[in-house]
């Protein structure tokens, strides 16, 4: 026992206690409850006594690093005058050699006296580029920020940046604090460098992409110098798909009157397969899926099939079949436009009707702004349907206009923004069929409030026309019906449409539909939906008239995976005969709209 005594008293002073002691306090009496939260955060002594940290030279480290940073807490809040005290066991933290060990450490207090707070005096930045916005904090009077220092002098640059000159920077800058008069006296000198082009481009990182082809989608050679069109290339070659990460780095001199540029990418492995499931009790079960190529020519082309077999097990309809093929070449004839190629069969077996139909259609997406996409083209379609008109075949030409403003936060699981569509397709029919247009037209607004946007009203309204034409000399797909996922939950698939009498109805002529939901989440995974649904179906091309209306409502459940929400819908029809009667289910990926 003598023996073992003094082993442990040696062990205990090479290896000392492992157990949290330490107490370690900001003493700042003097600041309110805002400047104690910024002085918190800044320091390292507390967060490392949050996280059960015990090493006496950790401690020691973080003290004597808290100096520097207390102190930019206290300028960040326009304190100038401030003293910092840091005692470990009574010692000043400045003073202990960090070099050398320490057994323990007990208490660590942190001593803070603001002083008085200042207020910018001058506030100088100059030369400004035309329309530059300067943040409105940096302006005489108001509290002397460091924070708004900076964002007035980045501000100046990026002004400048914006004007074509990427070399700006600050010169120098005059900082005096006049503590008699609590001022503080800000002059910021900026550079603004030459006027630039974009230079020579030089790609690091493909095997397999084309080098042409990446400087081609970028599009930045021979521009004036913009950052916006730095973001855009990059979100450029993203899009493509081709390349896990694309960055553009921008060369450190200029090479005569142009900076040169480097893009640097990863590429993506190029094929890729996926598959989809989507249940309701309505239309039954719809299984979906694709292959894709992501650079299938070497220029960061994408091609992809698709194949979808929905309506299984459904029990007011047949199955549809569908098979499609899509190419698309990004920056086709100029950076901003892609042309695409689409080539599609489908079999639809519906309530109403049957068709088969085959289209090929060759186009141009042309991105005018990052979220505004306009798409046109060219198809031809031909097909053969059945329905409450006879048998009849059809084949025309057709040219759809499409636009698209896309504001939402994400497509999946918006909170708020805006999405509107508007497809226009002239068709001219061919072998003595009608011509005419149909329109349809999509909008949706999403606003969130509460503690941290947890209540989401979101609002979908759709709007749609034949013009021109009689619904016996149109696709039977190209008609209008309300009912089930899409237009109304609740209702049966399709079930609202034109009564022809004796039992026979077909798609009408204008359609309008309206949802509304109000979305919650209860945790950061579970949320709830309520939501009420109606559409109108008419047999005139003006929406509104000689139609009739349907309505649904229910609740709904989400969970969310990190990708998108797996959603869970019931409702019942509000409207008709078995309003409140019955119960249809949804189940898909993402919101409803």
């Amino acid at each position: 026992m003598r023996k073992i005594i003094p082993i442990l008293a040696l062990m205990s002073w090479i290896f000392p206690s492992g157990s949290s002691s330490q107490d370690v306090r900001l003493d700042a009496p003097q600041a309110d409850e805002e400047l104690q939260t910024v002085l918190t955060a800044a320091s390292l002594t507390l967060a490392l006594e949050r996280d059960g940290d015990d090493a006496p030279q950790d401690y020691v480290a973080a003290a004597r690093a808290d100096y520097r940073r207390l102190l930019t807490g206290l300028y960040a809040e326009g304190f100038y005058g401030g003293t910092i005290s840091i005692l470990i066991d009574g010692i000043e933290a400045a003073g202990i050699d960090p070099l050398v060990p320490r057994n323990t450490v007990e208490t660590v207090v942190l001593s803070v006296t603001p002083g008085p707070q200042f207020t910018f005096g001058r506030a100088d930045i100059e030369p400004l580029a035309r329309g530059t916005h300067l943040p409105g904090a940096f302006a005489t009077g108001n509290t002397a920020s460091s924070d708004d220092i900076s964002d007035a002098a980045s501000a100046a640059v990026v002004g400048w940046r914006n004007a074509g000159r990427p070399l700006a920077q600050t010169d120098g800058q005059t900082i005096t604090a006049r503590h008699l008069d609590e001022k503080l006296d800000v002059s910021i000198i900026i550079a603004p460098g030459p006027e630039l082009s974009f230079g020579e481009v030089v790609v690091t990182g493909n095997v397999a992409v084309r080098t042409e082809r990446i400087l081609a989608i970028a599009g930045l050679r021979g521009r004036t110098f913009d950052p916006a069109d730095i973001l855009r290339a990059e979100a450029n070659l993203r899009r493509t798909g081709a390349f896990t990460s694309a960055t553009i780095i921008e060369g450190e001199a200029p090479e005569g009157s142009t900076l040169p540029m480097t893009i640097a990418v990863v590429e993506q492995i190029p094929r890729r397969i996926g598959a989809g499931v989507e249940f309701s009790t309505v239309s039954g079960l719809t299984l979906s899926g694709y292959w894709l190529h992501r650079n299938l020519l070497g220029g960061a082309e994408r091609f992809r099939v698709d194949g979808e077999i929905a309506g299984l097990s459904s029990g007011t309809a047949g199955t549809d079949y569908s098979l499609g093929a899509a190419y698309l070449r990004p920056a086709t004839f100029r950076q901003d436009t892609d042309l695409y190629i689409i080539a599609n069969i489908a079999q639809l077996d519906e309530p109403s009707f049957f068709e088969r139909d085959a289209r090929v259609e060759v186009g141009i997406i042309r991105r005018i702004y990052d979220d505004v996409i306009l798409e046109y083209g060219f198809g031809y379609a031909v097909g053969e349907v059945s329905d409450a008109l006879g048998d009849r075949t059809y084949s025309l030409i057709y040219a759809p206009l499409e636009g698209t403003i896309d504001q939402r936060t994400n497509v999946l699981d918006p909170t708020s923004g805006y999405y509107a569509n508007l497809l226009v397709t002239p068709f001219l029919g061919l072998n003595g069929a009608d011509s005419g247009a149909r329109i349809f037209g999509d909008g949706r607004i999403y606003r969130s409030f509460g503690q941290n946007g947890r209540v989401t009203f979101a609002l979908r309204g759709q709007i749609g026309s034949i013009l021109g034409a009689d619904a016996a000399d149109v696709p039977a797909s190209y008609l209008f019906y309300s009912g089930g996922g899409g237009t109304v939950r609740g209702q049966p698939y399709q079930s609202l449409s034109v009564d022809l009498g004796g039992g026979n109805e077909i798609g009408g002529t204008s359609f309008f539909g309206a949802q509304f939901e109000a979305r919650v989440d209860v945790t950061d995974t579970i949320g709830v939906v309520g939501f009420y649904d109606t559409g109108f179906v008419g047999a005139d091309a003006v929406p509104f008239e000689n139609g009739d209306w349907h309505a649904g409502a229910g609740l709904g459940l989400r969970y969310n995976t990190g990708i998108g929400p797996i959603r869970l819908d019931m409702a019942t029809p509000m409207t008709g005969d078995d309003a409140g009667k019955q119960i249809e289910v949804y189940i898909g990926i993402g919101q409803s709209f």
